[in-house]
């Protein structure tokens, strides 16, 4: 059973800092390894053809790929990495890539051992140990809602891309009408920076980026997670019982929940964006 203090959860997601970003992951990514079966991190891209975790998590990673051409890319850096699942995919469908996991947690980086043409680094994402200029994309697959403060990490990947590489980014985001109000409990729960588009525009430009694609799949996200949940919860229920205390259950379902509603509500999104130099 996974002991977890209340308070300290709180203080975790309240002040957000790297240590703090490492103890809830290392605490509670279990979960959604424990509900899909898998250790991908990410909510998935749900459809028609993709109505469990496993296929939506499959299909949000290569739907990202498609969006940053890895097909056409070399050496590729896969900032916040988590269990480098993501990875292992990209590595299998595009063999002749090379890459570069980054990672805060000493401890997730270790969870894959050793494999072919991935490199584990353990560092933070504002001070990537890469060389200026050597590398043809960043990646940052539902990980830069983390990075703090964001800026620095988007001027270091400005500093390691090749003049005609590619910055990725797929993030959760507001929109311009969230409040306290209207996230409710997502405020305590959404354990990430709440950045809004315009923001992460502003970040981009000013850097000297150009967003040359974004798209937004929120409604491909939220709501049919929160029903696959809903519709299995009995069942994921008992599997996150076997090493969780049931409030941790109650908080995801009531998350999950005020995720649907305000996504539907155009509260919060879910956006993909390639930026060019």
């Amino acid at each position: 059973m996974v002991s977890i203090n209340p308070l300290q959860l709180l203080l975790w997601t309240f002040r957000r800092n790297e240590k703090d970003v490492v103890n809830l992951y290392s605490t509670l990514s279990p979960v959604m390894q424990i509900s899909t079966g898998g250790s991908m991190l990410n909510f998935g891209y749900w459809s028609s053809k993709h109505t469990d975790p496993i296929s939506a998590q499959n299909n949000l990673c290569m739907i990202f790929a498609d969006l940053a051409e890895l097909s056409s890319a070399k050496r590729v850096v896969d900032v916040g990495s988590g269990l480098s699942a993501p990875s292992k995919l990209w590595r299998d469908n595009f063999p002749n890539i090379d890459l570069y996991d980054v990672n805060i947690n000493f401890k997730q980086l270790g969870f894959s051992g050793i494999q072919k043409n991935i490199e584990f680094l353990n560092a933070t994402s504002i001070k990537l140990p890469i060389a200026n200029e050597s590398v043809d994309r960043v990646l940052a697959l539902e990980s830069a809602q983390h990075f703090k403060p964001l800026n620095d990490f988007i001027l270091e990947s400005k500093r390691i891309l090749i003049k005609s590489g590619l910055l990725v980014i797929a993030i959760p985001i507001t929109t311009e009408k969230s409040s306290f109000g209207k996230l409710g409990v997502l405020k305590f729960t959404w354990s990430s920076e709440h950045y809004t588009l315009d923001y992460l525009k502003h970040l981009l430009n000013a850097a000297g980026f150009t967003i040359s694609e974004e798209e937004f799949i929120g409604s491909n996200v939220y709501p049919p997670l929160t029903d696959y949940y809903v519709k299995n919860r009995e069942y994921l229920k008992k599997l996150i019982l076997t090493k969780y205390s049931p409030y941790v259950e109650k908080i995801l379902f009531k998350s999950l929940l005020k995720m649907k509603k305000t996504s539907e509500e155009k509260i919060i999104d879910y956006v993909l964006l390639k930026c060019r130099l």
